[in-house]
């Protein structure tokens, strides 16, 4: 038979998958052509915190290019994908202090990289089969670490932090309002969440329909966690105007300064007005613990004997970090984050609902689906808002489980508190810094630096409080604003310590920014010398800013 001339391309286009059969040649090709990346890879690793080096950002050309007419080979694929990459930050460098973002580790990268050969989809057991078992395994670890009966509860693997609270907030909407998913969400809906909570709150209420007005912010201690005498009075202003709460979001574990909520007391205080109001519903808790999670490997942990030989203060971090996260199964929903503080590769994000009773909420008749769910026995597409649902993220997130155990990520997540607080305790022993987050009990730290001259005992608090100080505020924002971009520019040639800034902490009490630069230590590379090195760098950037 004569071969048609796409049967010769076909060919080579074949070679470019991995074999659906198992062949030992094609087989050793596919390994190589990894290892020939990670070798690139590696070649652009430095003492510089990125993959190779800082390159201009060229979108106009970007957005010049077509699809060619004949595709390149493989290597050459492979070369252009690990070019991509160069100028990324290396977040396991012990000088990359930048953001909430962890190294991967090795096993969950193989999490990631098997299925992405397989392609498995958890709309369905029948189209991810083991993974579903997989998803469950997680949610039921997950649901005994923070204190929920895996007998009861549920879960999914979803998009985000932001999906997580989608979810809750979705939930919380049908409960408040029974048959939205039917007939729309009616007005009248609010989500109280506090003035640090993420930002996601915003993007949530305006997908889901309520507006970003819905959105009621509440104010907060300067340890960053709500004040519950507000949250109170804007929960009964809310009722009392004839609104329905949707949701309270209490965050176990801010972003800019793991400031975390009094969970047990939020429940408590919906509880209460449930029975007051004569509420015929009862407005949804979900704690967004997608940094704050992992410290409940600490529940119960033993502080007095500290068998892990924990320095005191970061002792003291951990146990008041554990007062409150511990309370998370008061909570009605959770949000998990395993690419934040469970060193999984971006996206492993888990909501998990304390009673599975609730999913049912949001169930869609099989009809609606007639193409899915032929065979199978479990079937998380009925009720999820993705229908193609990724898979990386649970077999990362297993991996690691099982890889650290709870004493592992004791141990990670000790270190890095301990190394948190002793840049603290640096930055508090010099006249001219001061800790922003001074009480936090997390891995951030947010500090500002101010120039010869100025009492750093009051000017922090002066600056807050005191409307005469704005310009004052406003001279050391811009201070400190040129402090972070000399620091930025040394780390981008490999000088120093690659760290981050917040344009806003918190607002001052008459309504302006406080700008503050932060360390957000992730890697369990770092050590002392890395920290003193930090310090160093401000100090050295104070004589040049």
């Amino acid at each position: 038979m004569t071969q048609r001339p796409y049967q010769e391309l076909l060919g080579k286009l074949r070679e470019t998958f991995p074999a659906p059969v198992s062949d030992r040649m094609h087989d050793a090709y596919f390994v190589f052509s990894i290892l020939r990346a990670l070798d690139q890879l590696d070649d652009l690793k430095s003492e510089v915190p990125l993959l190779g080096r800082p390159r201009t950002l060229d979108y106009a050309a970007a957005e010049r290019a077509e699809l060619a007419e004949e595709g390149r080979s493989a290597e050459d694929v492979a070369r252009l994908l690990v070019g991509q990459l160069e100028g990324m930050p290396i977040w396991g460098h012990p000088r990359t202090q930048i953001n909430v973002v962890p190294p991967p580790s090795i096993p969950s990268v193989i999490g990631s990289l098997l299925p992405a050969i397989y392609n498995p989809n958890l709309v369905s057991d029948d189209t991810s089969y083991g993974l579903m078992l997989t998803e469950a395994a997680v949610v039921a670890m997950v649901s005994r670490l923070v204190g929920y009966d895996p007998a009861l509860a549920a879960g999914v693997f979803t998009f985000g932090g932001t999906g997580t609270v989608l979810y809750g907030a979705k939930l919380g909407i049908e409960k408040a309002f029974p048959d939205a998913m039917d007939n729309g969400v009616p007005e009248g809906g609010v989500i109280l969440a506090s003035a640090q909570s993420h930002y996601c709150r915003l993007n949530v209420a305006g997908w889901l329909g309520l507006g970003e007005k819905s959105v009621v912010e509440v104010p907060t201690h300067l340890e960053n966690d709500i004040r519950l005498d507000k949250l109170e009075a804007a929960a009964r202003e809310a009722l009392d105007g004839g609104r329905r709460i949707v949701a309270l979001v209490a965050t176990m574990g801010t972003t800019d300064a793991f400031g975390v909520d009094d969970l047990g007391a939020i429940a408590d205080l919906r509880d209460r007005l449930v029975g007051e109001y004569g509420l015929d519903y009862r407005p949804h808790i979900h704690a967004d613990a997608v940094i704050g999670w992992a410290w409940s490997v600490f529940n119960d942990y033993d502080f007095e004997a500290n068998a892990l030989g924990f320095r005191p203060r970061t002792v003291r971090a951990l146990a008041s970090a554990r007062r409150r996260i511990s309370k998370l199964h008061r909570a009605d929903s959770v949000g998990i984050d395993f690419h934040k503080t469970g060193f999984a590769p971006y996206v492993s994000s888990l909501f998990l609902a304390r009673d599975r009773a609730d999913m049912q909420l949001l169930v869609r008749g099989r009809e609606q689906m007639p193409y899915l769910f032929q065979s199978g026995e479990r079937h998380p597409g009925v009720f999820t808002l993705e229908t193609s649902r990724g898979r990386s993220g649970v077999l990362a997130a297993y991996a690691n489980l099982q890889l650290f155990g709870q004493v592992g990520l004791r141990v990670l997540l000790g270190h890095l508190v301990e190394m948190a607080e002793t840049l603290r305790e640096h930055l508090e022993g010099h006249d001219s810094t001061t800790v922003l987050n001074a009480a936090g009990v997390g891995t951030v730290t947010v500090f500002r630096v101010y120039p010869d001259g100025v009492d750093t005992w009051t000017a922090k608090d002066r600056e807050r409080t005191d409307p005469a100080a704005r310009e004052e505020l406003l001279r050391h924002n811009d201070y400190n604003r040129r402090l972070f971009r000399y620091l930025y520019e040394r780390a981008m040639r490999g000088e120093g310590v690659h760290i981050s800034m917040t344009d806003c902490y918190r607002e001052t009490d008459y309504g302006e920014p406080m700008v503050g630069l932060k360390s957000f230590i992730l890697s369990p590379f770092i050590d002392e010398q890395d920290v003193e090195q930090l310090v160093r760098d401000i100090l050295d950037a104070r004589q040049v800013c």
